[in-house]
């Protein structure tokens, strides 16, 4: 069951990076629960784990590493091939 929280938790903090950033419209569901997920592993190693946390996640340093991983990916994939 935690599994499916941690999922559920990494879409919620993908989606708010990409509202952020302006990308949420452009990514599934999916890249929302990847950008979560890796966002949060990122947030909390460059911030510690200080804040609420959820499901194991710290929800502020979380939400700032999916931002970073979000506009990362999007100014290499979001790239026009003029």
């Amino acid at each position: 069951m935690h599994f499916i929280w941690s999922l559920i938790v990494g879409a919620i903090i993908g989606a708010i990076a990409g509202a952020i950033t302006s990308k949420g419209k452009s990514m599934g569901w999916i890249a929302n629960i990847v950008a979560g997920l890796v966002g949060s592993s990122l947030g909390e190693a460059l911030l510690g784990h200080w804040g609420p946390q959820l499901a194991g996640m710290a929800i502020i340093p979380s939400i700032v590493g999916a931002v970073i991983i979000v506009a990362v990916v999007s100014f290499f994939v979001g790239r026009s091939k003029d």
